[in-house]
């Protein structure tokens, strides 16, 4: 599986330390916070919230780097719309991968 980096963060702040520990803060409160209500949905069989919820995390996995991973949330964005769940368990390999990162940081 593809490893999260911080290259994106990197060029956006350039030698803006204090954006860049912005940055970090806020994935550090939004990505779990994003995971819990994307978790709820799925237990709750609430596929089109659900949806919404990778929709929004995608934005962070495109800011950590992970190219397979984005392409992977937009298949399964797709197929929650349609009530299929058959790349749930992907999904929350990269979830897992990007929250441990994250943590690190």
């Amino acid at each position: 599986m593809e490893q999260p980096n911080n290259n994106y963060i990197d060029q956006l702040s350039g030698d803006n330390l204090e954006f860049k520990a912005k940055m970090i803060a806020i994935l550090k409160r939004e990505l779990p916070e994003e995971i819990e209500i994307y978790l709820n949905q799925m237990r709750n069989n609430d596929w089109a919230e659900a949806a919404q919820c990778v929709h929004k995390l995608k934005h962070k996995i495109s800011i950590l780097g992970l190219e397979k991973s984005y392409y992977i949330a937009e298949q399964f964005e797709t197929q929650l719309k349609n009530k299929n769940t058959v790349l749930h368990s992907d999904f929350e390999a990269i979830l897992e991968v990007m929250q441990q990162f994250v943590q690190e940081l």
